[in-house]
């Protein structure tokens, strides 16, 4: 029964996954009114909240006995996660992409249960990429399997981080001195500008980690992805213990083994005592 359940989720999710991406793709390249949230590189559209609330409105009429986290439902007061059936949702993945026309950005729809996420679904229109995954099942892109690198070693491996926390005053010190630590020993540092949708390219193989955190990033971000990229073979884990993440405390480290991931996290524990 539960199995059949989770079925029913997962069918209603991608469809309304797709009708959601509808509405990013047909306004990456429109006029948008754009309001800051936090600071100049924390953005909200009209097109977020339009999305959050077709999905959230839906996903209620359908399971009204589920909760319910949004990036502009919810915003910094995050509900304790119980474990009851709870989406997690971020209209919009790379609202600066979206506005600026880039096609790096993406809806994100994931289901938690018993406080695991069992369903996640990252789909970027624009570039037709459908990342999904439930527990146990494996991880996909437009429904091909999809695996984790096989580098074992950092420097040969390409590294994600965002660069957008340099305009924080109280992280500028430790953004700057992590991305040049990371950047001497890895093969290559990439900034992309969308969490979810990166963390896939982990699941893909595409880059072989990920580290994000910042007063920008939260749990809708990560929550889906994580179980991508954990159901291709990888790791997600917290910046801080090294052990697996919590999602409703998003300091991640997304990779393809925990070679890479252990690595990182040293590393990035050295950079910090420099900074200061």
């Amino acid at each position: 029964m539960a199995r059949y359940a989770e079925d029913v989720y997962y069918e209603f999710a991608i469809k309304l996954t797709h009708d959601a991406a509808q509405i990013l793709k047909a306004a990456i390249n429109g006029a948008k009114n754009v309001d800051e949230k936090q600071d100049n590189w924390d953005l909200v559209t009209e097109y977020d909240r339009k999305i959050e609330e077709v999905v959230i409105g839906q996903l209620k009429s359908k399971f009204p006995g589920h909760r319910f986290i949004g990036e502009e439902s919810t915003g910094k007061d995050l509900p304790e996660l119980t474990d009851d059936p709870t989406w997690i949702i971020d209209p919009i993945d790379g609202t600066t992409n979206f506005i600026h026309g880039l096609p790096l950005t993406c809806v994100v729809i994931g289901l938690a249960i018993n406080k695991e996420m069992v369903i996640g679904i990252v789909y970027n229109p624009v570039l037709e990429q459908l990342f999904t995954a439930r527990k146990g099942r494996g991880a996909f892109l437009n429904n091909k399997p999809i695996k984790v690198s096989n580098v074992q070693d950092l420097s040969k491996a390409l590294v994600c981080m965002e660069s957008g926390f340099i305009k924080v005053h109280h992280m500028r010190e430790k953004t700057i001195e992590r991305m040049r630590t990371i950047a001497l020993e890895a093969q290559g540092i990439r900034t992309l500008g969308v969490a979810a949708l990166t963390l896939c390219y982990v699941a893909m193989g595409t880059v072989e980690a990920y580290y994000i955190e910042g007063p920008g990033i939260s749990t809708w971000d990560i929550a889906a992805a994580s179980l991508i990229i954990s159901e291709a073979g990888g790791v997600v884990v917290d910046r801080e213990t090294g052990e697996k993440i919590n999602i409703m405390q998003p300091r991640a480290i997304g990779a393809c083994n925990e070679k890479i991931a252990d690595k990182l996290v040293k590393l990035i524990h050295e950079a910090d005592q420099r900074a200061k």
